[in-house]
């Protein structure tokens, strides 16, 4: 199933998708769609990272 989102852009960005586009002949949609799942990747990357070292720091043992 797909879902359609339309998003407004600064200039400058949709400037430099536009370009983008014309010079790699892909579509503005699929590039879009690959930043996006790459941003969420990386972005819940980052939160898993967080959440590992803040469960480590709870459980340092001391031994003397």
């Amino acid at each position: 199933m797909r879902s359609v989102l339309s998003v407004s852009l600064p200039k400058k960005l949709a400037t430099d998708l536009n370009v983008l586009s014309k010079e790699t002949g892909r579509n503005k949609s699929d590039i879009v769609k690959e930043s996006l799942a790459e941003f969420l990747w990386k972005n819940r990357f980052r939160r898993m990272k967080k959440t590992s070292a803040k469960e480590s720091q709870g459980s340092r043992f001391c031994y003397r």
